[in-house]
């Protein structure tokens, strides 16, 4: 029993480019494709995605204005990341440094901004299994609640606008807690891995997720305030009619 746990402690993890430098990575195999590659064919599903989308939105409702198409297009991108995109990453965890596949290949090019994806962090574990689980199929629902002009759509679009923010919030406060009070820094030190994997692409669900919720509640403010028009209108006519 001595001598396995011996030999446990003496596995060696294959050498990986991911910070910090002593990450270890079960598994590891370096990507097969080119990141050009890699992103072309990510970018050329959802051109193929959204532009089906538009299509399906303009024949069930050809009238609908252009800032409400952005919305339902902004909501189906974010379903299909989180729903599949994010969703592969909860149930694939433990094997993604081995993955071969596109999504799994992905990851790990992302995992140079962040290798906390590559180590099964609990708290990116736990944030993309609720993310994928809850927001994920929300987001579709939205989508269809524009698109039919639902009355509940600004109050989900609410919800999940601001549970999106929320999320990201976490994201990148925990990760700089352990850079400022741990000295933990799991982004390599090329600029663009930080500012544009791990600053950029994802400060996008911040931004965005802000603007729709704040045009949640201006909706739901002006709902309310043409509600309380109408009731004084309507409690001044019954009183004019009993003084009659």
């Amino acid at each position: 029993m001595d001598s396995l746990g011996i030999n446990a402690s003496k596995i060696v993890h294959p050498p990986n480019p991911f910070y910090p430098l002593n990450t270890e990575v079960v598994g590891y195999l370096a990507n097969e494709w080119p990141v050009p590659t890699l992103l072309g064919i990510f970018a050329a599903g959802w051109v193929v995605i959204l532009g089906a989308t538009n299509l399906m939105v303009k024949r069930h409702n050809p009238t609908l204005a252009g800032t409400e198409k952005a919305a339902i297009l902004w909501f189906v991108l974010s379903g299909t990341i989180h729903l599949f995109f994010e969703g592969y990453f909860a149930y694939n965890h433990t094997r993604m440094g081995g993955a071969q596949d596109l999504f799994g290949q992905l990851w790990k090019e992302y995992a140079m901004s962040d290798s906390r994806y590559l180590t099964s962090d609990p708290f990116v574990l736990c944030m993309e299994t609720v993310t994928a689980v809850i927001w994920g199929p929300l987001c579709f629902v939205v989508a269809w609640f524009i698109t039919t002009q639902h009355p509940l759509r600004y109050p989900l679009q609410a919800i999940v606008s601001s549970g999106q923010i929320y999320g990201d919030i976490l994201y990148y406060a925990t990760s700089m807690f352990d850079h400022y009070y741990k000295g933990l820094t799991y982004s390599r030190p090329e600029a663009y891995y930080f500012w544009g994997y791990y600053v950029f692409m994802n400060f996008i669900w911040i931004v965005i997720p802000g603007i729709l919720l704040y045009d949640s509640v201006d909706a739901t403010a002006r709902a309310f305030r043409a509600l309380d028009t109408m009731s004084n209108k309507l409690q001044g006519n019954g009183r004019a009619k009993k003084s009659n």
